[in-house]
């Protein structure tokens, strides 16, 4: 685990596959067609909840304990984009056991659009 401070930006990024979408659906029970049936493209649309394991993921590299986690979707993910989230810390406090922190995050296309944006409010263990 590396320390948390404010300002700090922790990255991450994946492209999503049909494989990953059908496996979603299967755990998830998300499966509308729009999870299934591939458009002109050839592309399915990625479950939004799906979208949201890149910042549970950064999340996980530090043993995260998520309190409150809030998401906006602001447009469709289509397997095959690369989806790159930023989440920065945008407050941290120390106490003996811990850190309390709460972050902001945005995941974007590789166009540069925004797909995601939220919130993230938790604690991690010190070490």
């Amino acid at each position: 685990m590396t320390t948390p401070t404010e300002g700090q930006t922790r990255t991450i990024e994946r492209t999503f596959t049909r494989e990953d979408v059908e496996q979603f659906a299967a755990v998830s029970g998300d499966d509308q067609s729009r999870h299934t049936e591939p458009d002109e493209d050839g592309r399915v649309m990625v479950q939004g909840l799906l979208t949201a394991t890149l910042p549970t993921s950064i999340g996980s590299d530090n043993e995260v304990l998520a309190s409150l986690m809030e998401f906006r979707f602001r447009r469709p993910v289509y397997t095959g984009e690369t989806i790159t989230c930023h989440s920065t810390y945008e407050s941290v406090t120390e106490r003996e056991d811990d850190y309390v922190f709460t972050s902001e995050l945005v995941c974007e296309n590789e166009a540069g659009e925004t797909v995601l944006t939220g919130t993230v409010e938790g604690m991690m263990p010190k070490d």
